[in-house]
């Protein structure tokens, strides 16, 4: 049986992400959305959602390039002055690994991003961690822990098998393949904590570019059990994302999830639209 997740990243980013967002759910396919809970347009974001109960939104938790909750006298450790997580993912994969100091505050910014989306009444459907950082270790504990007393009944696992992607046409190395085989640490973490994920994963090795003749190719060889497809659409671009996200083509990922071709591609290939709380 074949089963696909529809979700986009970044809901909350800025009202352009917004707006794609809310078309592609209405007159397109996607099911469900990441809310960065303290991003510039969270509360636009929010109040869209609250208007389409038929989409389902989680936490896109935020722990590196972007911005934090707590105030930066709180979490020192973590963000500059203006309250802003670095980009560095190897330096920050070392600090929250080997520094206590540094994983407490972590712990309380975690658990005060779970509290944001919390307080916006939403019902929990999900979580991931923006550029993938639950699959640090220590990260990936620490959002299943404290997201369990949050509710938190399903995580993203990020594996995005590469031999899918080569009957794609779309070339694959040696680093495709050990990716894939790291996100079995966060698998067998989400599984203890007793999380339902997915099974596959794909917008890795295509993000930012999730276009519609890629979309139909990967319906044609999607893969037997639950894969979550996920995007980065926009109604257009904004400054924002021209400074964080210059290549990607977010109003072409909106585009495909409304285009007819796409969705024909998905249903003759036998796959089940679904979200997590109905795999729930």
């Amino acid at each position: 049986m074949k089963q696909v997740i529809f979700s986009a990243d970044d809901f909350g980013l800025s009202e352009a992400v917004n707006e794609g967002i809310e078309r592609a759910h209405r007159d397109g396919i996607l099911r469900s959305a990441s809310l960065m809970v303290a991003a510039p347009a969270a509360a636009d974001a929010v109040r869209r959602a609250r208007s389409m109960p038929g989409l389902r939104v989680g936490l896109h938790l935020v722990v590196i390039e972007g911005p934090a909750v707590l105030p930066p006298a709180e979490i020192p450790e973590l963000v500059n002055a203006a309250g802003q997580f670095p980009s560095d993912q190897l330096r920050l994969g070392v600090r929250y690994f080997f520094r206590s100091a540094v994983r407490a505050q972590l712990a309380a910014e975690i658990r005060a991003q779970f509290a944001a989306f919390a307080a916006t009444g939403l019902p929990l459907d999900h979580a991931n961690a923006h550029k993938h950082m639950h699959l640090h270790p220590t990260v990936g504990a620490l959002l299943l822990r404290i997201g369990r007393t949050f509710g938190l009944r399903a995580v993203r696992v990020p594996a995005e098998p590469a031999s899918v992607l080569a009957d794609c046409g779309t070339r694959t190395g040696t680093g495709d393949h050990l990716l894939n085989r790291w996100t079995d640490l966060l698998r067998w973490q989400a599984r203890r904590a007793g999380m339902v994920t997915n099974d596959h994963c794909f917008g890795l090795a295509w993000t930012g570019g999730m276009t519609a003749d890629r979309l139909v190719r990967l319906a044609a060889h999607l893969p037997d059990g639950v894969s979550e497809v996920y995007f980065h659409p926009a109604a257009a671009r904004d400054p924002l994302l021209d400074r964080l996200m210059p290549a990607y083509q977010h109003e072409g990922e909106m585009q495909a999830l409304l285009d007819p071709a796409v969705d024909a591609a998905f249903r003759t290939a036998g796959a089940q639209s679904t979200t997590y709380h109905a795999l729930g």
